[in-house]
């Protein structure tokens, strides 16, 4: 679903339970912007606020990577860079 700059993917049986995607480097149309926070940035400072980071992006790569984080009522927020 779409309204204006604002996306919202519904992805029914895809997944299981509620999740939240991020995803760096993109805009609401899926076309790349120059500036952004990489997901390994993102991952740090979420490590540094002690906020436990599920299947963890490499930080020694660059390009594509995602990890996961958990919100306090239990769904699952994905950061997932395409880039």
């Amino acid at each position: 679903m779409k309204n204006e700059g604002t996306l919202i993917g519904l992805f029914k049986g895809m997944f299981e339970g509620n999740i939240l995607t991020f995803n760096p480097g993109w805009d609401e149309n899926a076309q790349a912007i120059k500036e952004y926070n990489d997901v390994r940035e993102i991952q740090q400072k979420l490590k540094s606020s002690q906020i436990e980071i599920m299947n963890p992006a490499d930080e020694t790569t660059s390009g594509p990577a995602s990890f996961m984080v958990t919100d306090p009522d239990g769904n699952m927020i994905l950061f997932d860079q395409h880039l």
